[in-house]
């Protein structure tokens, strides 16, 4: 049986190139192993810094927040103009980047972690073939 998935896409970024709702849809239902319900939400630096500040005491943007609230889902907060300038500093895809950054927090909404090594390499194992399957490159590899 499929899973349920109850998404919502918010777009709060004046980037010129953002993934599509039907891009961001099939790389969350991709990574999903259970019914979600879940908002995402594309931010610029701005909002990326005050959010990540305000739940993480870190006074600077980063590519994406999760914020798991229950077994049925939460929120995914991605800064769009981190995730284009890693993606150019690591000579990767923007799409596949943003593709990485929404399976990778999906997996958290789902109890995934890397806090250890062993954390660390089964999340890192199971981005990659969801990352395969989808046709884009191992995002661990070295560019």
């Amino acid at each position: 049986m499929k899973n349920k998935l109850s998404l919502s896409v918010q777009y709060a970024s004046d980037a010129a190139a953002l993934p599509t709702r039907q891009q961001l849809r099939r790389w969350v239902s991709v990574a999903m192993q259970r019914d979600l319900s879940m908002t995402l939400r594309i931010v610029d630096e701005e909002e990326g810094r005050e959010l990540n500040l305000a739940y993480r005491g870190r006074d600077y943007a980063t590519n994406v927040l999760t914020f798991v609230y229950d077994d049925a889902g939460g929120d995914i907060v991605i800064c769009a103009p981190v995730v284009e300038r890693e993606a150019r500093e690591q000579h990767k895809d923007l799409m596949a980047h943003y593709a990485h950054m929404v399976i990778h927090a999906v997996l958290h909404l789902q109890g995934y972690d890397h806090e250890t090594d062993e954390e660390a390499k089964r999340m890192e194992a199971l981005e990659t073939g969801l990352m395969v399957r989808l046709r884009y490159p191992d995002p661990y590899m070295e560019a």
